[in-house]
């Protein structure tokens, strides 16, 4: 059976990627590194290519160390959903530290630039409610934000804000 997984492609900078998301996830582990017999030029160095394994919360991916490439963009992304309002804050600030940068609706662009929403699971709740009154005040709110405010929404949903 064939297994799919994230394949990320980073600049010469895959191994310093990949540990800074084993410290932000603590359900994480590496699960192997291989280098190739050439290398690559970034800024005046020679960068070896290699494949750097690891698992977060269950999901396999790998890091390639390689060359210039496209940029990330959020056409493609990794979605974490949270139980609650310090799981949410947790995430999204561990991921936003040291260079990435907060976008709308729960998105955020981490230092590596690979995109990530951080979403609560009570706001697809709340945003797919059958009362479309309501959910309809909810997606209002959370379009207005950055970082997903549970209670903001909340708030919205039952019409108080």
């Amino acid at each position: 059976m064939a297994t799919i997984h994230p394949f990320l492609w980073f600049n010469g900078n895959s191994e310093d990627a990949r540990d800074f998301y084993l410290s932000v996830f603590k359900n994480s582990k590496t699960l192997g590194t291989r280098q190739f017999t050439d290398g690559f030029s970034k800024a005046g160095e020679t960068v070896p290519h290699a494949i750097f394994d690891f698992e977060l919360e269950g999901l396999k991916l790998t890091a390639l160390n390689a060359g210039s490439m496209p940029h990330f963009n959020e056409w493609l992304s990794l979605y974490i959903e949270t139980k609650d309002q310090e799981e949410t804050d947790y995430y999204y600030n561990a991921l936003t530290a040291d260079g990435g940068s907060e976008k709308p609706c729960g998105w955020l662009q981490d230092k590596f630039g690979v995109y990530w929403q951080v979403i609560p699971e009570i706001a697809l709740k709340l945003m797919t409610d059958p009362d479309r009154e309501k959910a309809h005040r909810a997606r209002q709110a959370m379009y207005k934000m950055n970082k997903i405010i549970v209670s903001d929404l909340e708030a919205a949903y039952a019409g108080k804000a």
